[in-house]
C-alpha cells in the first residue's frame, strides 16, 4: 500500500511538473472520476461479455443479430443519457449554489419526463421487434437472433432510463461512489445471470436478453432506496431526495431541463441513428464484417470507460464552480481535465492496439474473421483518443449548460463526414477500409469542433442563464 501511495504521488507530481494538471485539481477530479470509470467499465464489460458468450456458442450470425438489436437498445439508451445530462447540469449548479430543494425538484421533473419517454419506446420495441431488425439485414439467421433479443430485452430499457437519472443525480452532488457500487453490482449480476442462462440452460440469445433485463430492473430497485433519502448501511442517501409530497411539476424547472437536455438528446440520437446505415453498409460485406464492426465498437466503448469518469467529473466540478460564480476556477478545471484525458487515452489506445489479436480471438474463432476483427480493434484504439478528449470537453460544456455545440459537432462529424466516408466502401475499391476511416472521422471531427468552442470561453456566458442567481 505504501508503494502504491508513493507511485501515485510520483505520477501526480510528474503530471503537475509537465503542466498537465495541478495536484489539488487532480485529486478532486480523480475522487469523482474513478468510481464512474469503474461503473463504465462494469457496464461496458457486461455488454461485451454478452456478445462474447453468444459468439462462443452461436458464431458470427448471432453476434451480428445482437449488433442489430443493440443498435435499437442504444438508441433508446442515448435518449436517457441526453436527459440525464441535463439533470446533472442543473442539479450540480443548483446544489453548488446551496439550493438543495430546487435541485431535488429538478430530479423529480427528470423522473417524470423519463417515464413519458421510456414507455412508448419500450412498447414499440416489443411490438415491432421483427420488422425493426428486418430493416437492417436480409440474413435470416442474424434477423432471427436480433428479433428475439430485442423483444425480450426491451422492458429493461424502461429501467435503464430511471437508472441514468439516478446515476447523474448522485454525480451532480459529488457522490459517484454510490452509483458505482449499485451499477457495478448490477453488471456482475448481469454476467452471472446471462452466463448461467446461456451455458447452463442453453438459452442462447434469449438467456442473454433475460439476464440484461432482469439485472437492469434490480439496479432500479436498489437505486430507489437511496433516491428517496434512505441510507445504505450508513451512507449513500441522496441529499436531493425524491418525495411523494410537495409539488410534482415545476414549469420553470421543467422548461430549463428540456432546454438543456434537448440538444443532448438530439446529439445522442444523432450518434445512435448513424449506427444503422453503418451496420447496413457492413452487412453488404457479410455477417463477419458486421460482427467485426460491432466488436470494434464494443471494445472502443469499453476503452472509453475512462471518459465516463472524466466527463462527469468535468460536468460536476465545472458546474458547481459556475454555480458559485467562480468562472476562472471552472475554466482551469476544464482545461486541465481535457489535457489529462489526452495523456490517459494515448496510453489506453497503445495498450488496446498491442493486444488487438488476442482481443479479437475472444469473440470469433474463424481465422478469416479473427483477422478482420483484429483490424477493426486496432482502428477502434486509434479512434478512442479523440473520443476520450471529446468526452471531457463535452463534460465541461454540459456542466455550463452549453449543450448545443456538442450536438452540432456530432451532426457534422457523423453525417457530413463519417457516413459519406463509410459509403465510399460501396462505390470505390476501398471496401471495408472505408469503414475503418469512418470510425476515426466519427470521433475526430466532433472533438476538434468542441475544443474550439471551449477555447472561446463562450460557455461561461451561457451558464449564467442557469445559475441560481439568474432567478434573483
Amino acid at each position: 500500500m505504501d508503494r502504491l501511495r508513493r507511485l501515485l504521488a510520483f505520477v501526480a507530481a510528474l503530471l503537475e511538473r509537465a503542466g498537465i494538471i495541478e495536484r489539488g485539481r487532480l485529486r478532486s477530479t480523480v475522487d469523482l472520476a474513478w468510481p464512474r470509470v469503474v461503473t463504465g467499465f462494469a457496464i461496458m464489460s457486461k455488454q461485451t461479455a454478452d456478445l462474447a458468450m453468444v459468439g462462443m456458442v452461436l458464431g458470427a450470425p448471432a453476434v451480428a443479430g445482437l449488433a442489430f438489436a443493440g443498435a435499437y437498445w442504444t438508441l433508446g439508451k442515448f435518449v436517457a443519457i441526453g436527459l440525464a445530462g441535463g439533470t446533472v447540469s442543473l442539479v450540480s449548479q443548483n446544489y453548488g449554489g446551496d439550493e438543495a430543494g430546487r435541485a431535488a425538484l429538478v430530479v423529480k421533473q427528470s423522473v417524470w419526463i423519463a417515464l413519458l419517454l421510456a414507455v412508448p419506446v419500450v412498447g414499440g420495441y416489443v411490438a415491432f421487434a421483427g420488422p425493426l431488425i428486418g430493416l437492417l439485414s436480409d440474413n435470416a439467421a442474424a434477423v432471427g437472433y436480433g428479433t428475439t433479443y430485442l423483444a425480450v430485452v426491451a422492458p429493461g430499457l424502461g429501467f435503464e432510463f430511471l437508472n441514468m437519472i439516478a446515476s447523474r443525480t448522485y454525480a451532480g452532488v459529488s457522490d459517484t461512489v454510490t452509483p458505482m457500487v449499485v451499477r457495478a453490482g448490477g453488471a456482475v449480476a448481469n454476467v452471472l445471470l446471462s452466463g448461467s442462462l446461456i451455458f447452463g440452460f442453453g438459452m442462447g440469445v434469449t438467456g442473454a436478453a433475460i439476464g440484461t433485463a432482469v439485472s437492469t430492473g434490480l439496479v432500479t430497485l436498489v437505486f430507489t432506496w437511496g433516491m428517496f433519502g434512505r441510507e445504505y448501511f450508513g451512507r449513500g442517501a441522496s441529499p436531493v431526495a425524491l418525495s411523494v409530497d410537495g409539488p410534482q411539476v415545476d414549469r420553470e424547472l421543467a422548461g430549463q431541463l428540456v432546454r438543456v437536455s434537448t440538444p443532448l438528446v438530439a446529439r445522442r440520437l444523432a450518434q445512435g441513428l448513424v449506427v444503422f446505415p453503418l451496420l447496413g453498409i457492413a452487412d453488404r460485406f457479410g455477417p463477419e464484417a458486421v460482427a467485426a464492426l460491432e466488436v470494434g465498437r464494443r471494445v472502443r466503448n469499453l476503452a472509453n470507460s475512462v471518459t465516463w469518469g472524466f466527463s462527469i467529473a468535468a460536468s460536476t466540478l465545472v458546474g458547481q464552480r459556475l454555480g458559485r460564480g467562480e468562472e476562472r476556477d471552472a475554466g482551469a478545471f476544464g482545461s486541465e481535465i481535457i489535457r489529462l484525458s489526452l495523456v490517459v487515452y494515448l496510453v489506453v489506445a497503445a495498450v488496446v492496439a498491442a493486444f488487438a489479436g488476442p482481443i479479437a480471438g475472444v469473440f470469433v474463432d474463424d481465422p478469416a474473421a479473427v483477422g478482420l476483427t483484429t483490424e477493426f480493434v486496432i482502428v477502434a484504439a486509434v479512434s478512442v483518443i479523440p473520443l476520450g478528449v471529446g468526452g471531457s470537453v463535452t463534460g465541461v460544456l454540459r456542466g455550463a449548460g452549453d449543450t448545443r455545440v456538442p450536438f452540432y459537432a456530432s451532426l457534422i462529424g457523423l453525417y457530413l463526414c463519417a457516413l459519406p466516408t463509410a459509403y465510399l466502401g460501396l462505390v470505390t475499391p476501398l471496401g471495408v477500409t472505408a469503414l475503418y476511416l469512418a470510425l476515426v472521422v466519427e470521433t475526430t471531427v466532433p472533438a476538434a469542433i468542441m475544443l474550439r468552442r471551449f477555447r472561446t470561453d463562450r460557455w461561461k456566458a451561457v451558464s449564467r442563464a442557469y445559475r441560481p442567481s439568474a432567478d434573483d
